[in-house]
């Protein structure tokens, strides 16, 4: 099928008024569509596979197993979540004016490759270094490849949202599978000790990066010029002096990492979303009223957005010492491994975003679909059930063990995955409807970097969650009983004004 023209708040190195390149067309939808979410699928193969193992990692390692270390591990965990979605606001910038998008992506897959792999040696030092190598890949990796999407549709087509959707599902097949693998290398499989098999986790996910270096590399070519370098920058040189410039950023990252502390990371980022906003203003007021109410009306919906993973984000914190302290895992015997539920997440994205895609088609043909703002509440609303559940299970269903049964907590995987495609791919494909033009990799920066405030907050959330010993049946039903009030508020709030949001989007869906 051919597309017209470039969106126009897409970021291109196409002019507005160029053509899109013509696409053969896979289910309805342009054929590098897929080629990009395998990219994305074997890099969240690798960002999933670490990031269940993270938090019980550091307590076995670096605590000795004390419980009275899971606040420290909630808080660093939540740090380095934080830092790998601000780092997006860098890369996007890079790719708009520096770099291109296919440039930046592969040289974030390097760098991301190599701190996977550095987080297996047995230093507690090397293991932040990692770390922080990571995030400084991933700001260059994760932003991009989602604006690439964004340009493979023309505007005004329905396809869009539908087509972000289908990439969310197929992205989440990485984080489905590498849960569950590198699940059974870590209990099942090495006859050793679990801190060492933690450490064959973090390097079959190093691998499963290499995989989505070389898929994008020989893949490339079927984008036909979309994320190429920008005019002027066809300068190889450049790629390297974007190099250096990660390495000088890795141990910036590790201090922030390590030395600042999650509450003035959070001031940190704060100020950052706030100079972030102002640049968008600025850009937005040089095109005009109708892109300066749509770029305030994003940064309302980016607010939101902070809230919603400041609770989502438990699953890689606090939820992990739920489940390994509190809930039944007990199968006759069998235990169910803690990492494996982490794939519950995947599973219920790729059974039910189908089913998302398809309904708000239907609405849409019958004029009533929800506008984005309403998405994002019921998003929230959502979310805020996933935690009424955790409340109801910790008051009334605690057995004589002090366990909560089993399938509690696998149902608020599930409700926490209803809220996320509500939100989440829908949050993707509006930035690129609602930012400048010019300045669509940095917006999508400011998507992730919302995500990165919620995350730092969450750990900081799971901290309080674990006390100062470790997680209990009392400190966890005060925590999540906030939590649902929170969220229950938060999209209550989004649904009022949802309305004034709408008119300052003007007319975009």
């Amino acid at each position: 099928m051919s597309v017209d023209a470039v969106a126009p708040n897409s970021a291109s190195n196409l002019p507005p008024a160029s053509p899109v390149p013509e696409f053969k067309t896979i289910l309805g939808h342009p054929k590098p569509l897929w080629m990009l979410f395998m990219a994305e699928f074997w890099e969240r193969f690798a960002f999933y596979g670490i990031r269940w193992a993270l938090t019980l990692y550091i307590v076995a390692q670096f605590w000795g197993g004390d419980s009275a270390g899971e606040g420290s591990a909630n808080r660093t965990y939540g740090a380095y979540l934080a830092l790998v979605y601000a780092s997006a606001i860098f890369g996007g910038y890079v790719a708009d004016r520096v770099l291109g998008y296919q440039r930046s992506i592969l040289l974030g897959a390097v760098i991301m490759s190599a701190g996977l792999f550095m987080i297996a040696l047995p230093s507690q030092d090397m293991f932040h270094i990692g770390l922080a190598t990571i995030v400084v890949g991933n700001g260059l990796f994760k932003p991009n490849i989602s604006s690439m999407v964004g340009q493979l549709y023309a505007p005004g087509d329905a396809r869009r949202d539908r087509g972000f959707t289908l990439f969310y599902m197929g992205i989440n097949l990485g984080s489905l599978i590498s849960p569950l693998l590198t699940g059974i290398l870590a209990e099942k499989v090495f006859g050793t000790p679990m801190v060492q098999n933690y450490k064959v986790v973090f390097i079959t996910s190093g691998i499963g990066m290499l995989i989505s270096l070389v898929w994008f590399w020989v893949g490339k070519r079927q984008l036909k010029g979309i994320g190429l370098p920008p005019v002027g920058g066809e300068n190889p040189l450049r790629v390297l002096w974007v190099a250096l410039g990660a390495v000088v950023a890795i141990p910036i990252v590790y201090f922030l990492l390590v030395k600042l502390g999650a509450t003035a990371l959070a001031w940190l980022l704060g100020a950052l979303f706030i100079g972030l906003g102002v640049m968008l203003l600025v850009e937005a007021v040089r095109n005009g009223t109708v892109q300066t109410h749509r770029v305030i009306a994003m940064l309302i919906i980016f607010l939101f957005n902070v809230m919603f993973w400041m609770f989502f984000e438990q699953a890689g914190s606090s939820f992990n010492f739920l489940a390994q302290n509190i809930v039944n895992r007990d199968f006759s015997g069998w235990l169910f491994p803690v990492g494996w539920f982490q794939s519950v997440n995947p599973v219920a994205i790729v059974v039910l975003a189908p089913v998302v895609a398809v309904l708000w088609g239907v609405l849409d043909r019958r004029k009533i679909e929800p506008s984005i703002p309403r998405k994002f509440g019921l998003g929230l609303v959502f979310n805020g059930l996933a935690f009424l559940l955790l409340m109801f299970a910790l008051s009334s269903l605690v057995d004589d063990a002090g366990k909560i049964p089993f399938w509690t907590l696998f149902m608020v995987y599930v409700i926490q995955t209803v809220g996320e495609l509500c939100l989440s791919p829908i949050g993707l494909s509006m930035v690129t409807k609602l930012a400048p033009v010019r300045l669509v990799g940095l917006a999508m920066g400011g998507w992730f970097l919302s995500t990165a405030i919620g995350n730092n907050l969450s750990g900081i959330f799971a901290g309080i969650v674990s006390g100062e010993r470790g997680m209990t049946v009392e400190s966890a039903l005060t925590g999540y009983t906030f939590g649902f009030w929170s969220l229950l508020g938060a999209g209550v709030l989004l649904f009022l004004i949802a309305p004034l949001i709408n008119k300052l989007m003007h007319g975009v869906k």
